[in-house]
């Protein structure tokens, strides 16, 4: 039988839908994730649990403080685990899954994010919920 490793890091918050309290978390996480990870690590960890956060308060919860963003996080054992969900309506990510991406706008671009930084993607089916894995190789470069 093999014995189940606990996370390293592991962040739980249930926040309102403001900038202060998301930057407030991400910054929380930043300093803990530096010390477990390389930089090419770090780099593609902060992005995911940023566009997972900002999505939720632009797109969920349309950035209003009475609304709420949950958010569980772990790390540890070359693995992160993002879970995150809001109060909004929720979107159809089928449709914007197989959207392409359009490189005049500067939005529009989360779906490709998580298709190109993480490991595997879920969203609930109401679409105010995604939980995103990604699993670390090794052999990937650090980047100086």
């Amino acid at each position: 039988m093999r014995a189940v490793r606990r996370p390293e890091c592991e962040m739980r918050a249930v926040l309102p839908a403001t900038m202060e309290a998301v930057e407030g978390f991400f910054a929380d996480f930043r300093l803990r994730n530096r010390s477990l990870t390389t930089r090419a690590h770090a780099f593609g960890a902060e992005l995911l649990l940023r566009e997972a956060l900002n999505n939720a308060l632009v797109h969920g919860c349309r950035q209003d403080p009475s609304r709420r963003i949950r958010c569980v996080l772990r790390l540890g054992d070359g693995r992160l685990t993002i879970a995150v969900e809001d109060d909004g309506v929720g979107f159809d990510w089928r449709a914007a899954a197989g959207r392409p991406t359009d490189d005049g706008k500067t939005s529009g671009r989360g779906m490709e994010i998580l298709r190109t930084y993480s490991t595997r993607v879920r969203f609930n089916s109401r679409g105010n919920a995604v939980t995103i894995w990604k699993r670390f190789r090794r052999e990937e470069p650090m980047y100086e």
